[in-house]
């Protein structure tokens, strides 16, 4: 069955670094692309990073841009994302997303509803 897993979720510092996962499991089908969205308290959900296996690329929202980098280990099914010099800003609940298909990248890169598989979230704090 269809299962997204995150972990690498914690407390850390200010400038600190955290490297998250998920494991990816669709049921033998390919993503289209997969992403990292987080929710922080009294906020919307907001797109962090996207990659799209077919093609290569990656983007990034501009809050995390230079500091997060999104990976993914094929072999292992795995995606990724490393996060660097962390600020309290980025406290929140992180989630992995993964969608079957889709259209433009740069337009529907984090466009929620085509994701149609999520993870259940691991909690994020920097102090």
């Amino acid at each position: 069955h269809v299962q997204l897993v995150e972990s690498g979720g914690g407390s850390v510092q200010a400038g600190g670094s955290l490297r998250l996962s998920c494991a990816v499991d669709l049921n033998g089908d390919r993503p289209y692309s997969l992403g990292w969205f987080r929710q922080a308290p009294g906020k919307e959900r907001e797109g962090v990073a996207a990659i799209y296996p077919r093609y290569g690329r990656t983007y990034y929202a501009d809050s995390v841009k230079g500091r997060f980098t999104i990976s993914q280990d094929m072999a292992k099914n795995t995606l990724y994302l490393q996060m660097n010099s962390l600020k309290p800003d980025d406290t929140a609940m992180y989630y992995c997303a993964a969608a079957s298909g889709g259209g433009d990248c740069v337009s529907q890169r984090f466009t929620e509803r085509i994701y149609t598989y999520w993870g259940q979230g691991t909690q994020v704090t920097v102090s």
